[in-house]
């Protein structure tokens, strides 16, 4: 029976390995979809991922502090959705839309609308 929760362990420990060697290899964020200009795209974009890296385990607090610089850079209204397997129907202001994933599989859609 030891051995058993040994390998369970060693498993685990080895499974938890591949997923931060995983999440490592997809650092970069990737934008899925955008209308934004490219400097409002850039700005965003590196905005996101500054959030989610100073926010690793706390998407609410990422999306309260991506939100909070929209509003004060860009003017209101501005939305953000932070998190893995979720699904959006959105109308939105043209040219105010960003849709992109960072860390593997975490997902950021922010957009204005008026």
């Amino acid at each position: 029976m030891r051995s058993c929760r040994t390998d369970a362990m060693a498993e685990t420990a080895e499974s938890k390995k591949e997923e931060a060697d995983y999440k490592r290899l997809h650092s970069f964020p990737l934008i899925r979809h955008t209308d934004m200009p490219e400097e409002m795209r850039t700005e965003t974009m590196e905005l996101c991922v500054t959030a989610c890296e100073k926010f690793a385990t706390n998407n609410e607090s990422a999306a309260r502090m991506i939100k909070e610089s929209m509003d004060k850079k860009f003017g209101s209204s501005w939305h953000v959705v932070i998190g893995e397997g979720f699904g959006f129907e959105i109308t939105h202001e043209v040219k105010n839309l960003l849709y992109m994933f960072f860390g593997g599989s975490l997902a950021v859609c922010v957009w204005r609308c008026s």
